[in-house]
């Protein structure tokens, strides 16, 4: 029978003898969901006289919104940046096994690459909500091609890009068109790299600044005209010093323009970052830190060799190098061990810990009004944990996708 017919002939689920991550923090009260949305059960009772249809016992479990990571190179070994005839089924791979690390949502990462792989792979994978098939994808992210060569990291320098041609062109000629681009990682101080902030800024795309040299000032300039977002911050960029913070400065930066907020990308995977470095940031500027695996295709897989793009990786222990180097080339983490790892090293209230992998991407990429939150009308993208913060089970729209087997 219908629990609420003068409104929806849609199933209830409630979630009961859980806590709940909601304003900040883990409140004991039942989770509605109706339809995919998180109810609010005052109107429910009072204005439908609404019941539930299904209860979940979540036995103590923490509820917190699902996990979003905006920077992930594959995994399982599947490497987004290696062109296929069917790029789809890869980045379906990836969704599909991260559900059981939390993540609800994700940005398949493309690092520095020929034009022509950008131009096979990204028409082939479109924005899609998430579901048992595997997390929902929010477009792509594009770290490179323009990016510094003395900052390039794992980035292959022979495919490096300048704006050339002043700025659009120069991008269309790369990628090939910006449909499904949700972000892209560029170096400020290159010429002409403002109005290329300002352009995609104006399609509705994430500029992130990364892989550069730029001065303090250069990167102030470069949010003025839009960009929100720093690429694994301490990370492919110049060490901060005392008279010129460059990059690293916009934490405490009296230059962002009011009502801005500059989110940065922490690899906390005990490896790309010192806890002492993961530390300054987080108490520097809290509310913008954003949990990022930087994943690439030996996540997931034993040591050995495998590829980042046009890049030979390989993997000691938990480190992953360029081959025959000691460049540090993306991470094997998984979304939630650095949840995990940045609770332990530091020392933020659990609450913290998970609204860095959840809260603040949703509002990076401007969609806290429906994923990481769980207000009611947001998406019930959920993850169970235990006290441990290790994960007990994933939904999507409210339906269970992933549980951890007995």
């Amino acid at each position: 029978m219908p629990s609420n017919k003068s409104v929806s002939d849609a199933p209830i689920t409630q979630f009961i003898n859980c806590r709940v991550l909601r304003d900040h923090v883990l409140q004991r009260d039942d989770l509605w969901v109706r339809e995919g949305k998180i109810l609010d059960p005052e109107k429910l009772f009072f204005d439908e006289q609404g019941y539930a249809d299904r209860r979940v016992d979540c036995e103590g479990s923490i509820i917190a919104p699902g996990f979003i990571d905006v920077q992930i190179n594959g995994g399982f070994g599947v490497d987004f940046s290696q062109p296929s005839e069917d790029a789809g089924a890869g980045v379906s791979l990836v969704g599909g096994r991260i559900l059981e690390h939390g993540v609800t949502s994700f940005l398949p990462t493309l690092v520095t690459s020929p034009a022509d792989v950008y131009h096979k792979v990204l028409p082939q994978v479109k924005v899609h909500s998430g579901g048992r098939h595997g997390a929902g994808v929010l477009g792509f992210h594009l770290e490179g091609p323009f990016i510094s060569v003395e900052k390039r990291g794992a980035h292959p320098e022979k495919y490096l890009r300048t704006f050339r041609s002043g700025g659009v062109a120069d991008l269309m000629e790369a990628y090939g068109g910006l449909d499904h681009v949700a972000m892209v990682t560029l170096a400020p101080e290159l010429s002409s790299s403002q109005s290329v902030v300002q352009e995609l800024c104006r399609r509705g795309v994430t500029v992130s600044l990364g892989h550069s040299v730029a001065n303090l000032q250069q990167a102030e300039d470069a949010v003025r005209h839009g960009a929100s977002f720093i690429t694994h911050l301490f990370n492919a960029m110049l060490p901060f010093h005392h008279r010129d913070p460059g990059i690293v400065g916009l934490l405490t930066s009296d230059q962002i323009p009011a009502g801005r907020t500059v989110y940065y990308g922490m690899i906390a995977d005990g490896i790309h970052t010192n806890p002492a470095a993961l530390r300054i940031a987080h108490r520097a500027h809290p509310s913008g830190l954003v949990l990022v695996t930087d994943a690439i295709a030996a996540m997931g897989l034993p040591p050995g060799r495998h590829t980042l793009g046009q890049q030979v990786i390989e993997i000691q222990g938990f480190h992953a190098y360029v081959a025959g180097t000691k460049t540090l080339s993306g991470s094997i983490a998984t979304m939630d061990m650095c949840v995990r790892h940045f609770r332990h090293a530091s020392g933020c209230r659990v609450e913290e810990a998970l609204e860095a992998a959840s809260l603040h991407p949703a509002q990076l990429l401007g969609i806290s009004h429906r994923k990481g939150q769980l207000d009611y009308g947001s998406d019930a993208d959920l993850v169970l944990l235990d006290d441990q913060l290790n994960v007990r089970a994933t939904y999507i729209s409210g339906e269970e996708v992933w549980r951890k087997g007995p």
